[in-house]
C-alpha cells in the first residue's frame, strides 16, 4: 500500500505508565474472555451489573476518590467521590423501586451534562430498568418517537426541556407514566429515598442499555445492549484507552451518543479513575483550560472536535501546559491523516483512532498505546474481537483475505457488548448476521500487518458532527410544512463537521421559491428536529429524481451537488 504520511510511534515520557496492551501477537492470541472476567467482581450470587462494577464496589474500596468532577458552565465546580457517587445512585434506585418501576422497563433521560443524568443512569442499571438516554438538543418529534418505540415508562428531564419538548407531544406518548423533573426539588425528594441499595439478581444477558441509531429508511432503530457489556467496557476502556486508577480521563462525547454512554459514565468508572464532565459545548479556549488545569491525562475526542481545533491554530494549544497529556483518542468517524500529524506537532502526542458503533456496544478495532500508528488507519481488532473483510454472495458471505481489498467489514459474533436486538424488530436484527458474522454496512480494507482502513458507507446514513442522522427523519419533517411536496436529504462534505445535512424540497403547485421561504423551512426543521439533526442547507428544486418503487435517488442527489459524474456512482463515499 502506498503510503502518503509518517508511521508513529508513540513514546514514553519518563516515569510515564506502561501501556495495558503490548502490540504482541502472542499475547493477543493467549487472551481469553475468562481471563478478562478476572478484572471485575462480579455480583455475590453470580452474574454481572453495570452499577455495581462502576460504583458500589469502588465505594468500598476507594470511597474518599473523586470519580465525577463536574464542570458547569458557569464556573460552577463540584467533586462527587466514589462513595457519595454510590449514596446518589442507591436514592435514585429506591426512587425508581417507590414509583414501582419494574425490572426491564425503560428510564428515558432527556439532559444537558449535569450530574443528575449520571446519577439516573447508574441508578436506573442498578434497579435493573432500562437506560436510554436522548440528545437534550433533540426537537419535540425525535423525542416523541424514540419513547414510543421503547415504550418508555419514565422520563427524567428539567422542566424547560419539557416544557419546549414534551409537553407539545406529551398525548403521543401512552407509555409514559411518570416524568422526573430536575430542579430545586431534586434534592429533597432524593433524600426521602435511602443511601443504600441491593442490587437484585443480574443475570449476563438481563438487558440493560437501548441506545437508538437512525437507519436510511423507516423510524430510528433502538440497539439493546445487556449488562455483560461490562465486560467489554472495561477491557476496551484498558486496552483500547490505556486507562490507568490514577488517570483523570475526560470523553467530550454528550451521553446522548453511546460513546458518551459506554466511554462517558461506564468504562472510566469500571476502571477506577477520576473523570471530567463538562457542561457546556465546545469551545476551544475553555477545552484548553481543561485540559491544562484539570490535569487531563488521557482525551477522548470527536474529529469534528480535532478539527475544530486545528482551524484555531496550533498557538492556542503551545501557549498552554499540556504535559499532563499522555493518551489521546478520537471517535466517530474516520479521523484524517493530516489531524494526526497535527496532534504530534501541537501536543507531542497523536491522536489514535479507533472503530465501533451503536451496534457494538464498545471498541473493537484500535490503535492501542503499544501500537505504531497509520495515520488514516482505524488500527487492529482488539484481543477477543475476530474482524475481517468479506463480500455478500447467493450463499451467504466470502471472507477475503487478500490485503488491500477492499469489502464489507464483519465481526465474529460473540463479543460481550453485542447488541441483542432491535426493539420489537427481530427481523431487522436478524437481517445484520449472515453465517455467524455481524455485517457492520462499513466499507473497509485491511493491509497486510492486520491495519483496517475506512473506505465508506454502504447506506446514505449521515455522519454530522458526530451524530448518526437517518435522511428518512429529516425528510419526514420537512415534509409535514403545508408548502412541501417532496424532500431528499444527503450529507454534504463540510471540513468541519465532517459533513452537514443539506436538503433538497420541491414545493407544491402554486407556492413559489424565495429566499424567504428557505429560512422559514429551515427554521420548521430546526424547530422539530433540534440543531443537531436539523438541515444546514436547503435547495428549492423542481422535483427530486426516484427509483421506480418511489425511493428518493439520494445518491443522484449528492453527486450532482458534488459535481460527480451521474452515471458513475461507485465513485461516492459516505461517512463512517
Amino acid at each position: 500500500m502506498e503510503e502518503r504520511w509518517p508511521r508513529i510511534v508513540t513514546t514514553r515520557r519518563p516515569n510515564e505508565v506502561a501501556p495495558n496492551l503490548l502490540d504482541d501477537d502472542a499475547a493477543r492470541r493467549r487472551f481469553t474472555w475468562a481471563r478478562a472476567r478476572e478484572g471485575l467482581d462480579g455480583l455475590p450470587g453470580g452474574g454481572w451489573n453495570i452499577a455495581h462494577e462502576a460504583v458500589f464496589r469502588h465505594a468500598r474500596t476507594q470511597g474518599k476518590k473523586v470519580a465525577v468532577r463536574w464542570l458547569g458552565r458557569h464556573g460552577e465546580r463540584l467533586d462527587i467521590t466514589y462513595a457519595d457517587l454510590a449514596v446518589r445512585v442507591a436514592k435514585f434506585a429506591n426512587a425508581l423501586n417507590a414509583m414501582g418501576v419494574g425490572e426491564g422497563e425503560r428510564v428515558y433521560a432527556l439532559l444537558p451534562r449535569v450530574p443528575e443524568l449520571y446519577v439516573a443512569a447508574l441508578g436506573t442499571l442498578a434497579h435493573r430498568s432500562v437506560f436510554c438516554p436522548m440528545f437534550s438538543a433533540f426537537g419535540p418529534d425525535p423525542i416523541a418517537s424514540r419513547i414510543r418505540i421503547g415504550g418508555g415508562r419514565v422520563l427524567v428531564t428539567t422542566p424547560a426541556l419539557y416544557d419546549r419538548k414534551v409537553r407539545p407531544v406529551r398525548a403521543q406518548l401512552e407509555s409514559l407514566r411518570d416524568v422526573v423533573l430536575v430542579d430545586e426539588s431534586w434534592a429533597a425528594a432524593m433524600d426521602m429515598h435511602a443511601g443504600t441499595y441491593a442490587i437484585g439478581p443480574t443475570p449476563a444477558n438481563t438487558p440493560a442499555l437501548l441506545h437508538f441509531t437512525s437507519g436510511t429508511t423507516g423510524t430510528p432503530k433502538g440497539a439493546l445492549h445487556v449488562h455483560e457489556a461490562v465486560l467489554m467496557h472495561h477491557l476496551t476502556g484498558r486496552y483500547a484507552l490505556d486507562l490507568h486508577a490514577d488517570d483523570v480521563f475526560w470523553c467530550t462525547a454528550d451521553p446522548g451518543w453511546v460513546t458518551g454512554t459506554s466511554y462517558g459514565i461506564i468504562a472510566p468508572l469500571v476502571c477506577g479513575l477520576t473523570m471530567i464532565v463538562d457542561e457546556s459545548d465546545f469551545d476551544g479556549d475553555r477545552w484548553y483550560e481543561i485540559l491544562s488545569r484539570e490535569r487531563v491525562s488521557v482525551w477522548y475526542t470527536a474529529p469534528t472536535a480535532i478539527r475544530m481545533l486545528i482551524k484555531a491554530g496550533m498557538e492556542a494549544a503551545k501557549k498552554r501546559d499540556l504535559s499532563s497529556l499522555r493518551f489521546l483518542a478520537s471517535v466517530g468517524e474516520p479521523l484524517n491523516p493530516d489531524a494526526v500529524v497535527w496532534s504530534e506537532q501541537a501536543f507531542g502526542r497523536p491522536f489514535h483512532d479507533n472503530w465501533w458503533q451503536t451496534e457494538t456496544g464498545g471498541i473493537l478495532i484500535a490503535n492501542t498505546a503499544a501500537m505504531e500508528i497509520r495515520p488514516g488507519s482505524m488500527g487492529k481488532a482488539l484481543p477477543g474481537v475476530e474482524a475481517a473483510i468479506v463480500r455478500r454472495t447467493a450463499k451467504g458471505v466470502e471472507v477475503i483475505d487478500a490485503p488491500d481489498a477492499e469489502g464489507e467489514l464483519a465481526i465474529k459474533k460473540g463479543w460481550p457488548s453485542m447488541f441483542v436486538g432491535y426493539w420489537n424488530e427481530p427481523e431487522r436484527y436478524e437481517k445484520c448476521f449472515v453465517g455467524g458474522w455481524y455485517l457492520t454496512g462499513d466499507l473497509a480494507k485491511r493491509d497486510a500487518d492486520g491495519y483496517f482502513w475506512f473506505v465508506g458507507r454502504a447506506d446514505d446514513v449521515i455522519k454530522s458532527a458526530g451524530h448518526l442522522i437517518g435522511p428518512f427523519e429529516v425528510e419526514s419533517a420537512l415534509l409535514e410544512h403545508p408548502v412541501v411536496a417532496e424532500a431528499g436529504v444527503i450529507g454534504k462534505p463540510d471540513a468541519v463537521a465532517g459533513n452537514i445535512v443539506k436538503a433538497f424540497v420541491a414545493l407544491k403547485p402554486g407556492c413559489k421559491s424565495s429566499t424567504e421561504l428557505v429560512d422559514e423551512l429551515l427554521g420548521w426543521a430546526r424547530k422539530r428536529l433540534g440543531t443537531a439533526v436539523a438541515p444546514k442547507e436547503l435547495s428549492i428544486v423542481p422535483s427530486l429524481p426516484r427509483t421506480r418503487s418511489g425511493k428518493v435517488l439520494r445518491r443522484l442527489l449528492r453527486a450532482r451537488e458534488l459535481g460527480l459524474p451521474e452515471g458513475d456512482l461507485s465513485t461516492l463515499e459516505s461517512s463512517k
